[in-house]
């Protein structure tokens, strides 16, 4: 059963009857709607995990995949004690804005999904700062 972002929120609100996963979607929606990555300025996308946190950046006109990176690649891993760090984070956002940068990538739209712009999040933008990208 589909509903409506508008009914969505009263149920949250009023009943608390909307489960946790339907929320997300919704908070993920919400914040993608405002989101769009071009050919000039692809969207750096971010999944979080309890263990690791992937990235990919996303040219949304041809939804291709342009570069992608996660705290399991051998040169974060060898670097940081585990995947759950803000250090590794941070590690992982340079390794992408490197990444990015042989692509001719350097402006991009930064795409947190539904998770606060706070801990491994933050350190993962601020990473990809440091190495170059612009956003």
């Amino acid at each position: 059963m589909k509903f409506s972002k508008r009914v969505l929120l009263r149920l949250k609100n009023k009943n608390k009857k909307l489960k946790p996963d339907k929320y997300k979607k919704l908070k993920r929606e919400s914040v993608r709607g405002l989101i769009k990555g071009t050919v000039e300025r692809p969207r750096l996308s971010v999944f979080r995990s309890n263990e690791n946190i992937y990235a990919q950046i996303i040219d949304d006109t041809t939804a291709k995949t342009l570069v992608f990176c996660s705290t399991l690649d051998r040169d974060i891993k060898l670097n940081s004690e585990n995947g759950r760090t803000c250090d590794a984070s941070r590690l992982m956002g340079q390794k992408l804005a490197k990444l990015s940068i042989k692509k001719n990538i350097t402006k991009i739209v930064f795409d947190r999904g539904p998770y606060l712009y706070h801990g491994r999040i933050k350190a993962l933008a601020d990473g990809a700062r440091a190495g170059g990208l612009q956003f």
